[in-house]
């Protein structure tokens, strides 16, 4: 009966939640149409109406799909090296510190030069196809690298105690005792490093101009003031990065389990 009754209370808190966002995101729809309205050029701003329609138009294209899938496929790789790049890094800093030392100003050359000036500069070392990829790369590496070296350091002294009076040696301590300690910071680090390395790599495209790309549809619409394209794209892009994040999260929590699950 508790149990039914405290299920009911966070069901009803979940909805309300849900309600209030919704409101909030048709208050800032209505205030975007009548801005619209108000400014009254196309070439300027163009509603939320307009911007569905013309998506919707998009997305009924075999262009749209084919370059979405073109887009995420190439930053996909260059997210999932940075971020295998990053935990492997950070495991030899954690155990040696000539290594940490050595990585040390390389990760914070990556975290503070800007991202055109790399896009610039790796544009004169691969082909433009190739661009985002490097780019998703450099964006993520330094932000799970440093994220997975902080949780490996707050790992709590008592359980690696225990670790050593049981005799947990190479993937059963990770398993057992880093993995839980660590995963927070891992989540947090994806979840940053795969937004970031989204919008990078858009933005390599944009520059690099690659064929059959988000960003080469970004820059055609620039070009020809075409602003409902652009809005569409833009909008696409966002959809894209929020279907993301909640697809590799779960796909993570997912596969953790099937870790921690194992004998």
């Amino acid at each position: 009966m508790r149990g039914g009754l405290d299920n009911g209370m966070r069901e009803g808190g979940r909805l309300r939640t849900w309600g209030v966002r919704l409101l909030v995101a048709a208050f800032w729809l209505a205030v975007w149409q009548l801005v619209a309205y108000a400014v009254d050029s196309r070439i300027i701003l163009v509603g939320p109406l307009e911007v569905l329609a013309r998506l919707v138009e998009l997305a009924g294209t075999g262009e749209f799909w084919a370059s979405v899938a073109t887009s995420l496929a190439r930053i996909g790789a260059g997210f999932l090296g940075g971020a295998v790049s990053g935990v492997v890094l950070a495991a030899a800093a954690s155990r040696l510190a000539a290594v940490r030392e050595l990585l040390a100003p390389v990760m914070g050359a990556l975290k503070a030069v800007p991202v055109a000036s790399f896009v610039i500069l790796v544009l004169l070392w691969v082909s433009s196809r190739d661009l985002s990829v490097v780019i998703a790369w450099i964006m993520a590496l330094p932000i799970v690298y440093t994220n997975v070296c902080e949780g490996i350091s707050q790992t709590d002294p008592a359980l690696l105690e225990m670790a050593e009076v049981f005799g947990l040696r190479g993937l059963d301590r990770v398993r057992l005792v880093y993995l839980s300690q660590v995963l927070p910071y891992f989540r947090a680090a994806v979840s940053l490093a795969l937004g970031l390395s989204w919008k990078a790599g858009i933005a390599a495209e944009v520059i690099g101009l690659p064929d059959l790309t988000i960003g080469e549809h970004l820059y055609d619409a620039k070009v020809y003031l075409d602003t409902p394209d652009l809005f569409a794209w833009t909008v696409a892009i966002v959809v894209v990065s929020v279907a993301l994040s909640a697809v590799v999260g779960k796909g993570l929590d997912a596969a953790l389990r099937r870790w921690e699950a194992r004998p």
